[in-house]
C-alpha cells in the first residue's frame, strides 16, 4: 500500500502551498517528495454564517483556486487551512500578544475543536475534506499563559497555541481525534486520500 501510494505520486510533481513548518514536517514524514510554493496575499475570507467544519475546507479550496491558472499537467497542489472552533466562534491567528493571551484565557478549562480543511488539486481533479479533533485544556494560570506567549510567540498559530510546544505539554488534558490534525495537517487522512488518486 505504501509502495502503491508513493508510486502513484511519482506521476505528479507534488506542491505544498503552505509556509507552515509543521505541515512541511508532517508531509516529509510520509516520505513524499514535494516542493513548497506559496502565492502572496491569497484571500482567506469566507461567507458569513458558515459553520465550523465548512470554513477551513472552503478556505483550503479557495487557496487552491488561486493556483489553478499556474498548475501544470503533472502537478498536484496541496492546500490546507486550520481553525480553532470554540462555542460557535472561530479563533484564527492572533493579531498580537494581547489577543493571544485573550484566546488562551478563553480556551482555558474548556474543550474546543481544531478543524483542518485540505484540498488536493490537479489540472483536472479537485478533492477536499475536513478533519476535526476535540482538545480539552486544563485551567491555565495567568503566569502560564504569559510565559507561553512571551517565550513561544504563537502569533502564527490558530487559537494561539501549538500542541507540540510547552503549552501542549502542561495544558492539554486530553484529545479525541488526530493529534497531527491539531498540528495543522491530518496526515493519516491525507495518506488515505493520496492512495485514492
Amino acid at each position: 500500500m505504501v509502495k502503491d501510494m508513493l508510486e502513484n505520486l511519482d506521476k505528479y510533481k507534488v506542491v505544498l502551498a503552505s509556509n507552515s513548518p509543521r505541515r512541511r514536517e508532517l508531509l516529509s514524514g510520509l516520505g513524499v517528495k514535494y516542493e513548497v510554493k506559496v502565492l502572496p496575499d491569497v484571500d482567506e475570507s469566507y461567507p458569513d454564517g458558515m459553520e465550523g467544519m465548512e470554513i477551513p475546507r472552503y478556505i483550503a479550496c479557495k487557496k487552491a483556486d488561486a493556483y489553478r491558472s499556474f498548475i501544470q499537467a503533472n502537478e498536484l497542489v496541496i492546500t490546507a487551512d486550520t481553525i480553532v472552533w470554540l462555542e460557535g466562534k472561530v479563533m484564527g491567528k492572533p493579531a498580537g500578544e494581547e489577543e493571544a493571551r485573550l484566546m488562551l484565557h478563553a480556551l482555558s478549562g474548556r474543550t474546543h475543536q481544531v478543524i483542518t480543511g485540505v484540498c488536493l488539486t490537479t489540472s483536472d481533479i479537485q478533492r477536499s475534506f475536513s478533519t476535526v479533533t476535540d482538545v480539552t485544556f486544563a485551567t491555565l494560570t495567568d503566569e502560564e499563559i504569559d510565559y507561553y506567549v512571551r517565550t513561544y510567540l504563537p502569533m502564527d498559530k490558530a487559537g494561539s497555541y501549538g500542541i507540540q510546544e510547552w503549552i501542549g505539554f502542561i495544558g492539554v488534558e486530553g484529545i479525541s481525534g488526530s493529534y497531527f490534525n491539531v498540528m495543522g495537517l491530518p496526515i493519516q487522512r491525507l495518506y488515505t486520500e493520496l492512495r485514492k488518486l
